[in-house]
């Protein structure tokens, strides 16, 4: 991010265009995905989705000036979808009617480490090289996931129904349902606004690290590869409801270490920031996917909408604070991001064992 706002002379809040770019076309092509996999395959939306993704990774590293740069970010936001809102109904059928409490918290496991890899990956290259580089290199990477996916994937049966989008509508109407999704949303909004504008402080004085120094930092997402995958399968034996109340709480307590001084409890801060994040994370998709009414695919699209929604604003309003009130206004806007999820799950959200009901229309 300093070094967009370097290269084309635009501010911090600006410069996270280039992420709200993706997460709006994320959370508008998320409500399209779901229901065509449905109907179309989800092994067939996959598997195009992640080649596209790979042909425009590769043209952002080829981006002649900041505008371009954003269209084809937005470009890579339409493509990720076809796998992220797809994916969970896709382990959900392999499973059948199982507990899927231990496949999401896997699966949320995978998604962590690629952040993990991609945050420290991209810092480290950059340093040695340019921005340009890490897309080049994440092209490559995202080509060969569309190959295993292609091959290493079980054919489903072929579907001749149409996109069920009706549905949709009553996935809206679910109030636990529509818990969930205020829970995704604020989740995602503290977390990336605190890991998008980070190496700003880091950066600036009194520390001045390097971009590669700011890019360990990342290192803390390491927290959440372990966390969601023991979170997954305590699941099944602990609340969902408490387990998302707890997570988005310890993440609270995270960002708000990072208001201190030091970098030993920025550090801290971050790791338990990741902790709760992914806590939470790990469980909020699978209680919507048990919570939904078949077709599930719209369920968890939409979750995946609110979840990105969230994002677009985390990527740009803290921004705004830290432009204005110091890194103090990113952490006060992203605390109280997450204590709005803590209210929604004990307002909407309810024990996950029992059936959904529908609002009276």
């Amino acid at each position: 991010m300093p070094l967009l706002s370097k290269e084309y002379g635009v501010s911090a809040s600006l410069a996270g265009v280039t992420i709200s770019a993706v997460v709006f076309s994320i959370a508008l092509a998320s409500l399209v995905f779901g229901p065509v996999a449905d109907a179309a395959g989800r092994k067939r939306t996959m598997v195009a989705g992640c080649t596209i993704l790979a042909i425009a990774t590769l043209a952002c590293a080829f981006a002649p000036n900041f505008p371009s740069l954003v269209v084809l970010r937005a470009i890579q936001g339409i493509a990720i979808p076809a796998v992220t809102a797809v994916a969970i109904a896709y382990l959900g059928e392999l499973r059948g009617s199982g507990d899927p409490g231990s496949f999401v918290g896997l699966y949320i496991g995978a998604t962590v480490l690629g952040g993990l890899a991609g945050r420290v990956a991209s810092g480290l290259i950059a340093q040695v090289s340019s921005w340009r580089v890490p897309f080049v290199v994440f092209s490559a990477v995202t080509l060969l996931a569309a190959i295993g996916l292609a091959t290493a994937l079980k054919e489903e049966p072929k579907r001749v129904q149409p996109p069920a989008f009706g549905a949709m509508r009553d996935h809206l109407l679910d109030p636990r349902l529509a818990g969930g999704y205020v829970v995704g949303a604020t989740l995602f909004f503290g977390f990336i606004g605190i890991f998008t504008y980070l190496p700003y402080l880091l950066a600036a004085p009194p520390y001045d690290l390097s971009t590669g120094a700011i890019a360990w930092f990342y290192a803390s997402y390491g927290a959440g590869v372990v966390t969601a995958p023991l979170v997954g399968r305590a699941s099944k034996r602990l609340s969902r409801r408490l387990l998302m109340a707890g997570g988005l709480t310890i993440a609270i307590a995270g960002i708000l270490m990072t208001a201190l001084h030091g970098l030993f409890l920025i550090s801290a801060g971050t790791v338990v920031l990741c902790i709760g994040m992914f806590t939470a994370q790990a469980v909020a998709p699978a209680y919507v996917n048990i919570m939904a009414k078949p077709p599930k695919g719209g369920a968890n699209a939409l979750y995946q909408t609110f979840y990105y929604g969230g994002a677009i604003f985390g990527s740009t309003l803290p921004g705004l604070a830290l432009e204005h009130f110091g890194w103090n206004g990113v952490v006060a806007a992203c605390a109280l991001s997450l204590a709005l999820g803590v209210a929604a799950v004990f307002t909407l959200c309810a024990d996950d064992r029992s059936p959904p009901q529908l609002l009276p229309r």
